[in-house]
């Protein structure tokens, strides 16, 4: 951690001409990047459609997305108007930073709103495409077309995340990072909530359309059926493609505020700029990644493609990078302006090998989640295995496998964390703008690796669409099975690079939320080495040997936890709902199994978004919340420790609960590709079981934990100053401190009390009255 004696973040002067230009070019290549967005909806919007019936589903799974998610967005207004006026009221520099720290708030959760409902937009419009590309040409036509898909959600994340930055440091210039620390928090917000409700939504009907349907009477997947089959479809879309994508913005905008929060005071004006030219390599290198995913004859999969067209991204990165950092930044740091880095060392070479450090990070954790989630290796294999003695073991073998990644993903992001620190040379300050570098040098891979997690949903989609409709056999069929496994390792990876950005922001922001600390102690007159100042337990070192901190390390530690079990519970919930009205209409709609009769695909899509919008509620409030609590009543040492156990948890639980769902999902594909029995076999029915528990583990909880651990620290770095303030001289004051502490335990133990209420108890069956069916609210009634 940083030492208090070390220089505070001082706000940069005004920039020069040539910096101003250059950030100017910055923002020109960012909305260059939605006009290439747009080049690539045309393309996809001149592919064929396919039969009629394939156009009808498609059309009521767009129907079902598209009110989802302006119902999501009108409940998220809501918490978007209180968070701006909290932080008008919250400290800072002057009225111009409220203000711009409060507007640009709404603008980064705007741009979050805008990157999902655009990727869910196009999304819902491609699946059928891809079908009938199956279908009329093939294997490599549907690839293209569904990767180029989600080509336009990556370049919508990387051009709007540069784009919002930019327009912060040309308006505020020197007080741009505290301005941006609003931008990252609407950003991170709005994709939190977005990540809850759309996985409760989409595992909900996955989870009831599988137990119902697969299990309890045989029929495919997304056989027609099955009244959740349509809701099943709406939630990839609403969880994967709009949730997910607003989750990879945010962690591009919360990792560029900790780069030029820290670049200020580690570089000068040049530590304010360079962050934001590392990412504009990004959007160039990410236009070279996705239109080099161009399927080839030979191409053993779809993967292979894909990997090709990650790989040739990175590499263009690492070239881009080193030119810019030879061609901007001076050989040695006296040539750096306004920086507190003056010690020794070429800054050219240690700001390009930080990035590099991150791109290495990204390319082998795109490697090692692969390993672990695809059918080509033997983990899945081993997975796939333990169906033939039935469901127990595929779960023990699937948890296994999950704890086992997450020690190795941990340690691949602590390695990068480290090696990145020790650029520092021994200046603290300089070593976190070295992670943050790091982080940054990631985000060139972005723009690749946000088409390659909505490549997923599109491939679930389409699938469904073929099987929904029947016009699709045979060979077609087959691509689209083959092009579904892909998506689900494609989506493991991206879990995988999103909690590493997750990482290395926190670990770079933990040197503003020092600093925040410092600089509120200093405005109270007190020097870094009083005995008042030492009242704070927060001396630049986190000394868990004060009980205080140690509590506050264990509050962090198990609000992952809860966090993670409020949103599986959640999806039990739901998907409980889901499963009664399936069973109803199966028993009371007559002609539903002999193809008669069409199901009420709407009552599920109702059941889904409604208990997705009330249960989203808790989760984000606990995240909100939880480190106000911990803050006013244990000071800022504790709720520096709180940050360093819900990060080291939230890593190891994050891809545990992702890699788990993911081996599970793909062993199911393995059964189903004729393995140990094939359909319709005992080991079939022994994976369905293992992929519905992972469902909620890999596409809910999991994600979901990105985003937390960037609200917290961002809501630790705005209350920071407000806790000293109430803490020290003659503004302390234990009674209002006690208040909101009080005030926020007391707002997180009734949303958890309220979310737990909602048990699902089922009345039995009444004579001549019906199966009895859930309603909204968990309780029952007869049908």
């Amino acid at each position: 951690m940083l030492r208090l004696s070390e220089p505070t973040l001082a706000a940069a002067p005004s920039l020069s001409g040539g910096n101003f230009t250059l950030v100017i070019l910055v923002a020109i290549v960012a909305l260059a990047a939605l006009a290439v967005a747009g080049y690539l909806v045309r393309e996809v919007n001149a592919a064929s459609e396919g039969t009629e019936k394939m156009k009808e589903i498609a059309g009521a799974v767009q129907e079902g997305a598209t009110a989802y998610l302006a119902r999501q967005f009108r409940t998220l207004s809501i918490f978007a108007a209180v968070a701006f006026f909290l932080l008008l009221a919250l400290p800072a520099d002057n009225w111009n930073v409220r203000i711009g720290r409060s507007v640009f708030f709404l603008l980064g959760a705007g741009f979050s709103a805008v990157t999902g409902t655009v990727g869910m937009r196009l999304a819902v419009r491609a699946n059928v495409r891809v079908a009938a590309a199956a279908r009329e040409s093939g294997a490599n036509r549907a690839t293209r077309i569904a990767f180029r898909t989600g080509g336009v959600v990556g370049m919508f994340t990387v051009g709007l995340g540069l784009f919002g930055a930019a327009i912060v440091v040309i308006a505020y210039q020197g007080e741009a990072p505290k301005v941006l620390e609003g931008f990252g928090f609407g950003a991170a917000l709005l994709a939190m909530f977005m990540r809850v409700g759309g996985g409760i939504f989409t595992k909900a009907a996955d989870v009831g359309a599988d137990l119902v349907g697969k299990v309890e009477k045989g029929i495919p997947e997304d056989d027609p059926r099955n009244a959740a089959t349509i809701a099943d479809n709406v939630g990839d879309n609403v969880g994967d493609c709009a949730g997910m994508a607003a989750d990879l913005f945010e962690s591009y905008a919360v990792m560029l505020v900790a780069a030029l929060i820290l670049g200020t005071a580690a570089f000068g004006n040049q530590g304010l700029v360079f962050p934001l030219l590392v990412p504009m390599v990004g959007v160039l290198t990410a236009v070279i990644g996705i239109f080099a995913v161009n399927p080839r004859p030979g191409d053993r999969s779809g993967m292979q493609s894909i990997n090709r067209g990650f790989f040739l991204s990175a590499a263009a990165s690492v070239v881009l990078v080193a030119v810019v950092a030879f061609a901007y930044l001076p050989s040695s740091m006296s040539g750096l302006t306004n920086a507190t880095a003056r010690g020794t060392g070429d800054p050219q070479v240690i700001a390009l090998v930080s990035v590099i450090i991150g791109i290495v990070v990204a390319v082998a954790i795109q490697q090692l989640t692969g390993y672990f989630t695809d059918t080509a290796f033997r983990p899945v294999k081993d997975v796939g295995k333990t169906s033939l003695t039935g469901a127990a073991t595929v779960i023990l073998s699937g948890i296994s496998l999950g704890l086992e990644s997450a020690v190795y993903s941990a340690m691949l992001i602590g390695a990068g964390v480290f090696g990145a620190y020790l650029l520092g040379g021994g200046s603290i300050m300089l070593s976190l703008f070295c992670v943050a570098l790091a982080g940054t040098g990631l985000l060139t891979t972005v723009g690749v690796i946000v088409a390659m997690d909505t490549f997923g949903p599109v491939s679930d989609n389409a699938q469904g669409i073929a099987e929904m409709s029947g016009d699709v056999h045979g060979e077609a069929a087959q691509v689209l099975t083959s092009l579904d496994a892909v998506g689900n390792t494609t989506k493991a990876i991206t879990k995988g690079i999103a909690i590493a950005t997750a990482v290395l922001a926190a670990t770079a922001l933990f040197g503003s939320f020092q600093d925040a600390v410092t600089q509120a102690v200093a405005q109270k007159g007190y020097s870094p080495s009083s005995s008042v100042a030492g009242d704070l337990q927060y001396l630049g070192i986190l000394n868990v040997a004060d009980p205080r901190n140690l509590v506050g390390l264990l509050i962090g530690a198990a609000v992952v936890f809860l966090f993670s079990g409020l949103a599986i519970n959640a999806v039990s919930r739901a998907a409980g709902a889901v499963v009664f009205e399936v069973r109803r209409q199966f028993a009371e709609i007559p002609g539903i199994m002999e193809g008669t009769a069409r199901p009420e695909y709407g009552r599920v899509v109702d059941i889904c978004t409604r208990d997705s919008l009330r249960e989203l509620v808790t989760p984000g409030l606990l995240a909100v919340m939880a480190p106000i609590a911990v803050g006013f009543s244990l000071g800022v040492g504790a709720l520096g420790s709180y940050l360093a156990g819900a990060i080291g948890t939230g890593t190891l639980m994050a891809v545990f609960l992702a890699n788990s769902g993911g081996a599970w999902d793909n062993a199911k594909k393995l059964v189903e590709d004729g393995h140990h029995g094939g359909k319709g076999s005992d080991a079939h029915e022994a994976t369905i079981i293992g992929d519905t528990v992972g469902d909620p583990f890999k596409d809910t909880a999991g994600p979901a934990i990105n985003p937390l651990i960037k609200v917290m620290n961002l809501v630790s770095l705005l209350v920071a100053p407000a806790i000293v303030g109430l803490s020290l001289g003659t503004g302390s004051n234990p009674a209002v401190r006690g208040l909101i502490a009080a005030a926020a335990f007391l707002i997180i133990a009734g949303a958890v009390w309220n979310s737990k209420r909602k048990s699902i108890a089922v009345k039995p069956e009444l004579p001549n009255q019906g199966t009895p069916s859930l309603d909204h609210d968990g309780a029952t009634s007869a049908a």
